[in-house]
């Protein structure tokens, strides 16, 4: 019988000199489902949305061979391009990496991109920005309502939207099919601290709007690059929360940062918490 769930593994926790079919390969031989791809701030990631159609069939051609598709997308890249932006410039830049990464989305068959939960990042924010950046969000749900593409706030480290709680306000607000969460249990977990709140109770303030998990390990204060298992999140009762609000789509989020082993860090991944899915079934 089909498992009951999926799980993906994030596009940056293999080497980045990978080829598309080993990294789908590699994912394959690990256990996972598919692959989340990364869209980052980085020209070399943007870059991506601007490949051509044969590119990009070649990439379906890809996931067909290898059995491995690309079902969600990591869209980092509005932290150097915010929605909110005072620079006008920066702004447009941000609605056209939004345009192009939905229509990107559409031709791969990627189910659900993951927002940035920022109005901006390397700027100071203000009463401005946040307006900005809810005007602008609303134009982004229609582009995703218009090709049928979910859009997922993850939920951050900064104070803008660090728990679930703070995403449903711009959930409620646009009251779109298109807009929902897509948390991150490693930020909640700290936000959780910070605030001496039940993080728990936090992820079910978004019932009925998350569309999938990142797993992500943290400690206090350091939000990337922890590994599995040597951090303080509960992934038994995040899981086991998210599984009873419906979430049946998963991705590990960690990091190649040049481990030689690095696919014995995949399957340790994949097996972690394909045990703690299993038992939800």
């Amino acid at each position: 019988m089909a498992k009951a769930y999926t799980l993906g593994l994030y596009e940056k926790s293999m080497p980045g000199s990978l080829s598309w079919k080993e990294k789908m390969l590699a994912a394959k031989k690990a256990g996972f489902d598919f692959i989340e791809i990364s869209i980052d701030e980085t020209e070399e990631k943007l870059g991506r949305l601007n490949m051509s159609k044969a590119q990009r069939l070649e990439l379906i051609h890809l996931m067909y061979e290898t059995e491995i598709p690309i079902r969600t997308m990591c869209l980092s890249g509005h932290r150097k391009y915010p929605l909110g932006s005072s620079d006008p410039e920066i702004c447009k830049r941000g609605m056209e990496i939004m345009e192009k990464a939905i229509e990107f989305a559409d031709d791969l068959g990627i189910r659900i991109i993951q927002l940035a939960g920022y109005d901006v990042y390397y700027e100071e924010s203000s009463e401005q920005t946040k307006r900005r950046f809810a005007e602008n969000l609303k134009k982004a749900v229609n582009m995703a309502a218009k090709a049928g593409v979910l859009l997922g706030f993850e939920t951050m480290e900064t104070e803008f939207m660090n728990t679930t709680e703070k995403s449903m306000k711009y959930v409620s607000d646009i009251n779109s099919a298109y807009l929902h969460v897509y948390p991150d249990s490693g930020n909640l977990k700290n936000a959780s601290v910070t605030y001496e709140t039940d993080v728990l109770e936090d992820l079910r303030t978004a019932a009925g709007h998350i569309t999938s998990m990142h797993l992500k390990e943290t400690v206090p204060g350091k939000f990337r690059e922890i590994p599995f298992g040597t951090g303080h999140v509960d992934f038994e009762s995040m899981i086991e929360a998210a599984w009873g609000l419906g979430v049946r789509k998963f991705v590990t989020e960690f990091w190649y940062i040049g481990n030689e082993a690095w696919e014995e860090d995949l399957r340790f991944a994949r097996n972690m918490m394909g045990m703690i899915l299993d038992r939800q079934e």
